[in-house]
């Protein structure tokens, strides 16, 4: 295997690895696109990247490369929101809007894998790691700050006042 083929099978690993990391928390959410769906998406982002730095005829043209780099990206985030729009339901009953926090993180990986494919990795493994810690960390803490809106918002709670 030669040195070209193995930093390609790299890119694609850390982008598999990344959404599959994204994906278990969306599993273990109990979430509709999980660690294969997020995998599978960060894979296809980062094959495409990919395969638009190693087109042959483009090598030699830098402009030419940049517009089909910069095409693919539009491309590729453009059209991952509609599997994001595929996780996002409206409950009209209650008047809630449910899987915003998924599509986000579909719309991310998608981005993680391009970043894994053009091997900016200091832009892989920082979004990577900021991603994570919205999903892991930052969930506790925004409970906590719904419920004390709640109890703000409600003036039925004698204890609003207390927080």
């Amino acid at each position: 295997m030669d040195s070209e083929t193995l930093d390609i099978g790299l890119r694609l690993l850390a982008a598999t690895v990344i959404g599959m990391a994204i994906g278990t928390n969306r599993d273990v959410r109990g979430r509709p696109a999980g660690m294969r769906t997020l995998g599978l998406v960060a894979l296809g982002a980062a094959m495409v990247a990919v395969t638009s730095t190693h087109i042959d005829a483009l090598l030699g043209h830098p402009d030419a490369l940049s517009r089909t780099i910069q095409g693919v990206i539009q491309g590729v985030m453009a059209g991952i929101g509609f599997i994001g729009g595929g996780v996002v339901i409206r409950d009209q009953d209650q008047m809630k809007v449910h899987g915003l926090t998924t599509a986000a993180a579909v719309w991310v990986t998608a981005a993680l894998g391009i970043a894994a494919g053009l091997a900016t990795w200091p832009v892989f493994l920082i979004g990577g790691a900021l991603a994570l810690l919205l999903l892991i960390v930052a969930h506790p803490i925004e409970e906590k700050i719904e419920m004390w809106a709640a109890r703000k918002r409600d003036p039925a709670d004698k204890d609003h006042n207390a927080v």
